[in-house]
Formats: structure tokens, C-alpha cells, sequence
């Protein structure tokens, strides 16, 4: 049954033109995951869907009698009301067929009118409305139903907002970004609502594992043309690529083509024959296919990082609380050289109080905080750029120069950079408020980027930004070679980017986990499901990481080290190849001196990591 046809839709604003001809069609029981780069029109395309906007040109036309819902990234409540009251001021079928049978109990003369009402509340099963709107209210976390919406927080509202939209029980949803502000359980809870229960959705959203795990189709908006994959983001990732592939062949052919084409049209044939005048009219399909170059760029920045000293941070016994409420306390850690930590919790467990008391920006409650005299922290906040009035793209990063410096004495100018930073010429010189919020978000993150910081920390970095945006950030990260620190809720990121976790489970403690989003939630599964098996044992707690060894079997951390000095034991055979290298090239007698010392120190790491690994591998196979 087809729920929704798109029809040659077209929206500009002055002349930026977003999209131009989108055709597609929904039908019912699907899930589509619609992609396209940030500041393409994904939130204008959702906006006319959800009838908040119309297209310059086309059609939208739903099916009769369908009823749809829209969650907005940001949602509109009102401030002054209360959780309960919002439910009840919202536009709810069910509730205005309970204010009906209300009002028919007031006229019980009216028989008609009371039947009617009352064959209503049946059909809607409204009898037990409050149950329901409690109920999807305590598991979306929303338990204290008299609080007002103005002091809730992000993630609160978001789900105040889901919660409404849920309780119309709608045959169609459309989805902004449903993931942002919530956390990481939040979004585990909500994947495995949508997964399980039979709504038509249509969402544009960054979070690959829920484009993953929830759609069944996706829905690429591309250079202007609009591709549909029958199958999740795995299956999305395996045919674009082989389109691209393709695209690429056909192109080569048509560039071949063209040289041949072309040197036939400079002879100017002199018979204007029906046949020639074809072949020219061809000519001109040709060139245009052969001239067609995908716009795919990626950030290449070789940062200037300032040097690393022996010293990095140091985190010496730090606690801290806000009205009564202790977020963390007597916490010790020393940051070590190229560490790549991710940082997840539920929301108010205290993540970004303790970034801005890592970076200075508040004071702990006891303890300190020791930062390495070479330390430059480059600070990516939830805050975003502050848009000054009149200001273009270019205006931003010309206040750190016209020109960016970079590794051996190499600079590029403030055009360049942008362009690196996925802004064409054109767009350099936009207003900034005229961005879209990825756009901002991303020019937020090159001017982070371009102060060459050697501790960087990102406080969610992925909200707001596009896939396309986000396989190259990951790809700029992989490569960094100072300190990371992440928070984020996006778990296909920190998978990819970090190598540890700091854990904030709401219980005063901050608990370092050797291992990334993944192997933390297997772990706490396998934690589970023992407990299952055997309910009158102790009660296993998360830190039993630490000290899970059995009889001659390797212990999760031990597993972890296992693995990471494989890695670190194939690197360091690299460098040695290269240092190696180095002694076929001319050098002076200090330089010598210096490689081989070099050489030296590499040898004996090798030779220790090496000893070790072998000694887990004994008791791993004992």
C-alpha cells in the first residue's frame, strides 16, 4: 500500500538551489534512511514532507486517511508547561475522543451522541490512555511528570518529544536526527522500539548503526540525482560503491569516446547529412558525460602539532558536585603520549564537567589537575561557533591568518583550507548564519582543528554533521598523532576512532574500560546473562574487569593487551624498516650517531613487547 508519492519536487532559496526534480514513493511497513551531504536540502526535503514547507515545484500527496507524525531536531514545546501537561495540550486523536466522551456524560439525554462517543473510545482503546502515556513515559525516563518543560534538559525534551509523537499512533513518521541529545542507552531503547514494532518511517539521521539495525531502505540524495539501495547501511556502503565504480568506467569510456568524436568534428565534415547532424547532437551527450568529475574531496591537513613533552596531564585525586549531587570523586589518571580515550555515560553523569575541568575551564572540588608545559588543548564544545553579524565563511578562519601554517615549512592559504574543508569558493563566501547547522558545526571544527592542538577533545562532535562529513573526520583522526579525548553518543565513531573508555555510570565513580563502545556492551551482556545462569552468586560489578583472571585463561584486559601488542609489535617492524632505511642515505657523523640510537630504542621495545606477548600466548594456549 503506498503511503506517500514524491513528484518532481524542486526548492531553492534566492540562488542557492538545494534539490531539483526528487521523485520517490513510501510504501507501508517501510523504513528508509535518506542520506545526502550537510547543507543539501535533507532538513528543507523533511520540513515539505511534514507540510511545514512547499516545494517551488511538484507534488507531495499522501494517501487518504493516513495518519503522519513529525519529530523535529529541535522540538517546539512550550517552556511553561509540565511534562503531563504537554501530553495533554498536544494534538492526540485519543484525547480529543476522551474530551468528547467526556462531554457526552455531561448530556446523558443526548443517547446518540453518548453511543457514538462511547463506540470511540473502543475503537481507539482510549480507556486506558493514562497507562499508556505513564508507561511510554517512564521507559523514555521522563518520570517526574510535574516538571516544567523549561527546566528540563536536550535529551529530556527530545524524548517529551518522541513521547507525543508515539502516543498519536501514527501509520507514518518522519524523523529529524532522532538520536540527537539522547544517550547511549536512550538510543539503544529506541533502535529496538522501531526495530520491532510496525511503523512506515522516514528519517534522515548521522547514526550508522541505527540506519543499520532499523532501516530497510536507503535513500541517497547525490550530486542532484536520488538513488534508492533495497537494504540496511551495510548493504547501502557495498552498492554505492560499486556505482561509483561503475560511474567511473562509464566516464573513462565516454573520455575515450570523446577524443574520437572530437577529432571528427574538427574536420567539420561538409556533408550536413540527417546521419551527421545526429552524430554532432551525440557530440554534445558525449562531452557531457565525459566531463562529469564527482565532487568527493577529503580533508587532508598535515597539522604543525606543537611537540609533545615527557609530561601530558595528570589527573591527581579530583572530585566535584553541583547542589548536593556528586557527579565523580577521587578520580587519579595520567594521560599517556598519542592515547585515544572516549568518554560515554548517561546524560548528567558529569562528561562535560569533567572535560572543562580537564581544560581548566572550572576549578574541581579537591585535587588537581596537572597539565605538561607542551600541552596545547584544541577544545571542540557542544556550543558550536558564535556567529558574529556579517561575517562570511572566509572571515572565520582569516582571524587565525591568511595563511595556515603546516608540516616542513609548507602553508596553504584560508581559500585552500575551506576547500579541504569540503567549502567550494562559492560557498566561502556565504553569510555564516545562512549555513546549515552540519555546515556550522563543520567550519566550527576546522577552526579547532587549524590551531594545531596536540590534545584535542571533541564534547559531541558528530551531531549535526553528515556521514559523508563523518567518514572523513574519522579518516583525519585515525591519522592524528597527538592525544584524543571523545564524547559521543555515536557508537559506529567511537568504535572506529578510540582504544579505551572512560565510563561514567552514575554512581560517583569514572571506571576506565580497556576496550571500545562494542566490547564494553558485550562485556556487560556476558555480565548479564552469568548472572542469569547462576542468580545466587555474588553479584558481579563492572569493575570486575580488572581482576576477571581464570585458572590459566588470558582476562579481558589481558585479551586486550594481547591484541594491542600485536599492533604495536607490527608498527614498531615499520619503523624499523624505515630507520634502517635511512643508513643508505648520505648522513653526518652526529646524524649517524643519532639513527642508530634511534634504531637501539626501537630494537628493545620490540624485544620487550615481544617477551610479553609471548608470555600471554603460553598462558592463553596452557
Amino acid at each position: 500500500m503506498n503511503y506517500l508519492s514524491v513528484e518532481n519536487i524542486a526548492k531553492s532559496y534566492g540562488e542557492r538551489v538545494l534539490f531539483t526534480n526528487i521523485s520517490f514513493g513510501i510504501n507501508e511497513g517501510q523504513k528508509v534512511g535518506f542520506v545526502a551531504k550537510n547543507g543539501t536540502g535533507k532538513t528543507s526535503l523533511l520540513n515539505i514532507l511534514a507540510g511545514f514547507d512547499t516545494p517551488d515545484e511538484g507534488n507531495v500527496v499522501y494517501r487518504k486517511n493516513i495518519k503522519t507524525a513529525f519529530l523535529p531536531q529541535e522540538p517546539d514545546l512550550n517552556p511553561n508547561l509540565t511534562v503531563e501537561q504537554t501530553i495533554f495540550s498536544s494534538e492526540n486523536e485519543t484525547l480529543e475522543i476522551i474530551k468528547r466522551y467526556e462531554a457526552a456524560l455531561e448530556d446523558p439525554s443526548d443517547t446518540e451522541a453518548y453511543q457514538k462517543a462511547f463506540e470511540d473510545m473502543e475503537a481507539a482503546q482510549a480507556w486506558d490512555f493514562e497507562t499508556q502515556y505513564k508507561q511510554i513515559l517512564f521507559q523514555l525516563k521522563l518520570e517526574d511528570l510535574q516538571k516544567e518543560v523549561k527546566n528540563l534538559s536536550g535529551g529530556q525534551k527530545k524524548r517529551l518529544a518522541l513521547a507525543n509523537m508515539l502516543l498519536q499512533k501514527p501509520d507514518f513518521i518522519i524523523m529529524d536526527e532522532p538520536t540527537n541529545h539522547l544517550d547511549l542507552d536512550m538510543i539503544e531503547w529506541l533502535e529496538e522500539f522501531f526495530r520491532k514494532e510496525n511503523f512506515t518511517i522516514f528519517m534522515v539521521t548521522h547514526d550508522r548503526y541505527f540506519l543499520e539495525r532499523v532501516c530497510n531502505e536507503i535513500v541517497e540524495l547525490d550530486e542532484g540525482q536520488l538513488y534508492t539501495y533495497k537494504g540496511n547501511y551495510s548493504y547501502y556502503l557495498d552498492k554505492k560503491e560499486s556505482r561509483i565504480e561503475l560511474e567511473n568506467t562509464n566516464t573513462e569510456k565516454a573520455k575515450q569516446l570523446f577524443k574520437k568524436e572530437l577529432d571528427w568534428m574538427r574536420r567539420q565534415p561538409k556533408a550536413r547529412t540527417t546521419k551527421s547532424k545526429s552524430r554532432i547532437d551525440d557530440f554534445h551527450e558525449i562531452k557531457d558525460r565525459a566531463s562529469k568529475r564527482r565532487k568527493d574531496h577529503e580533508v587532508q591537513l598535515e597539522i604543525n602539532m606543537e611537540r609533545l613533552g615527557s609530561k601530558m596531564v595528570e589527573l591527581h585525586n579530583i572530585s566535584k558536585s553541583f547542589e548536593n549531587k556528586t557527579l565523580f570523586e577521587n578520580f587519579d589518571y595520567n594521560f599517556q603520549k598519542g592515547e585515544r580515550a572516549g568518554i560515554i555515560g548517561k546524560n548528567g553523569t558529569g562528561k562535560s564537567t569533567f572535560l572543562n575541568i580537564l581544560t581548566g575551564e572550572i576549578k574541581p572540588d579537591t585535587g588537581k589537575v596537572v597539565v605538561g608545559e607542551t600541552i596545547k588543548f584544541g577544545y571542540y564544545t557542544q556550543r558550536g561557533i558564535e556567529v558574529k553579524p556579517g561575517q562570511k565563511v572566509i572571515d572565520v578562519i582569516r582571524e587565525f591568518g591568511d595563511y595556515i601554517p603546516l608540516k616542513k615549512g609548507r602553508q596553504i592559504s584560508a581559500q585552500q583550507l575551506l576547500e579541504r574543508f569540503l567549502f567550494d569558493r562559492k560557498k566561502q563566501y556565504d553569510f555564516v548564519e545562512k549555513l546549515s547547522g552540519g555546515e556550522k558545526k563543520r567550519l566550527y571544527l576546522c577552526t579547532v582543528l587549524i590551531q594545531n592542538p596536540n590534545f584535542l577533545i571533541l564534547d559531541e562532535p558528530t551531531n549535526d554533521l553528515d556521514i559523508v562529513t563523518l567518514n572523513v573526520l574519522e579518516s583525519f583522526l585515525l591519522d592524528y598523532p597527538g592525544c584524543l579525548l571523545v564524547v559521543s553518543h555515536d557508537r559506529y565513531f567511537m568504535d572506529k576512532i578510540v582504544d579505551h573508555l572512560f565510563v561514567f555510570p552514575g554512581n560517583q565513580q569514572i571506571e576506565d574500560f580497556p576496550g571500545n563502545y562494542s566490547d564494553y556492551r558485550a562485556y556487560e551482556g556476558s555480565i548479564a546473562t552469568s548472572e542469569e545462569k547462576n542468580e545466587t552468586s555474588e553479584k558481579t560489578t563492572k569493575s570486575d574487569w580488572k581482576d576477571n583472571s581464570t585458572g590459566s585463561k588470558l582476562s579481558y584486559n589481558e585479551q586486550k593487551e594481547y591484541q594491542k601488542l600485536e599492533k604495536e609489535i607490527a608498527k614498531l617492524e615499520k619503523k624499523k624498516e624505515e630507520v634502517q632505511k635511512k643508513f643508505l642515505e648520505e648522513m653526518s657523523g652526529e646524524e649517524i650517531d643519532n639513527t642508530s640510537l634511534a634504531l637501539k630504542d626501537i630494537e628493545k621495545q620490540i624485544e620487550t613487547k615481544t617477551e610479553r606477548w609471548f608470555e600471554l600466548m603460553e598462558k592463553m594456549e596452557s
